[in-house]
């Protein structure tokens, strides 16, 4: 069939939208009509060449639609049923899924490559040339075929243009808190870089129970917005937050610290540390740059205080078990997803809306197909 996508061909270019082919779903995959798609910063890192995948890729990995096909061996879904995606996909059986850690799965080594997990070909093409997905999706296109591993079915009744932000920003930023920061009731928290990550982060903590969340980001608008979530101060960067942090907390300031910012620097972990309290912990959820080599702390700070630094990977979360728990949570009125949408677009409109994100006009743009 013929359908339209946003493809990247070369890095430091915009997203070109065009028609192409795409084939029918092959054993252990299924045909997606998208309804839509978030504009995460992760596809930006595609562009910047911060995050190196093969190219040509279509973009998007934060999506939601209806199946309209599915191939041999599926026999979970069905043509009709609405479907979100993780961007992990989770086979269930490696030893991390095994484990508990879905947000780890072997499959996961296929993202960069962007092709088919099952046979390591394109489902796409445009004139004779292979497309790769990015994170194995490619929502940015108004069809797409992926493995049934990154498929999380759910009700019909969720709106899918808000649902679809569970398959990265909303999981990331809340786990990133709950699980990978383990925020209990009473702890003074600092989220930097309010974005579709970083608000969700904020939820994530005042939902854990925090006493207080401290926002961090040189954007006004992004201030209003967290404080709209939970936030309690804000600042526009972690040096100028330290004193406000440390009069807050009487000196002790902050226990956990979620660094989500649009890029990450080796200079923000000691300045992250800085603002840390004795025996508190630093997550790093923020990507950054493949070819960043030094990180810029004292390593003292760590055992005469005690503190840590963690990474977190999709929140630290497991998506078949949380996508659905956050979802029963957004129908009881208890998680925001619709306040997080700032702005819709159109397909043709993807460039658009990835230079609002980059002026810090959204907390998450959505394309609506």
């Amino acid at each position: 069939m013929k359908t339209r996508a946003a493809i990247l061909w070369e890095v430091g270019k915009d997203w070109s939208v065009e028609e192409i082919d795409l084939d029918p779903p092959k054993k252990g995959e299924v045909l997606v009509k998208l309804t839509a798609s978030g504009l995460c910063h992760s596809d930006e890192h595609l562009v910047t060449g911060d995050f190196p995948f093969e190219l040509p890729v279509v973009g998007g990995h934060e999506g939601g639609g209806v199946v309209e096909e599915v191939g041999p061996g599926v026999d979970w879904l069905a043509p009709g049923d609405h479907v979100i995606f993780q961007f992990i996909p989770s086979c269930g059986r490696c030893p991390s899924c095994a484990s508990g850690h879905e947000n780890l799965c072997d499959l996961g080594e296929f993202m960069a490559v962007g092709k088919q997990i099952s046979d390591g070909t394109s489902r796409h093409h445009t004139g004779g040339t292979d497309i790769g997905l990015m994170c194995l999706l490619g929502t940015f296109s108004e069809h797409t075929v992926v493995n049934e591993a990154s498929c999380i079915k759910v009700d019909p009744s969720i709106p899918l243009d808000k649902a679809c932000l569970l398959g990265c920003g909303v999981v990331t930023g809340w786990g990133s808190a709950v699980y990978a920061a383990e925020v209990k009731p009473g702890d003074d928290v600092v989220v930097a870089g309010i974005g579709g990550i970083g608000i969700n982060a904020i939820q994530g903590a005042k939902m854990a129970g925090a006493r207080q969340i401290f926002a961090i980001d040189p954007v006004p608008f992004k201030w209003e917005k967290a404080l709209e979530f939970g936030a309690t101060h804000t600042a526009a960067s972690l040096e100028e937050a330290a004193d406000i942090i440390s009069e807050a907390t009487n000196g002790r300031m902050a226990n956990k610290v979620i660094l989500t910012l649009g890029l990450g620097q080796g200079t923000a972990i000691g300045a992250a540390l800085a603002v840390t309290s004795k025996g508190g912990r630093v997550v790093v959820t923020n990507i950054h740059p493949l070819a960043e080599t030094q990180v810029s702390m004292s390593a003292l700070d760590l055992t005469l205080m005690q503190k840590q630094v963690v990474g977190a990977l999709f929140g630290s979360a497991n998506p078949r078990y949380d996508i659905p728990r956050l979802l029963d949570l957004y129908g009881r009125g208890e998680l925001k997803l619709d306040e997080l949408v700032t702005r819709t677009y159109d397909l043709a409109e993807v460039n658009q809306g990835y230079d609002d994100m980059r002026n810090g006009r959204n907390l998450r743009g959505v394309i609506k197909f």
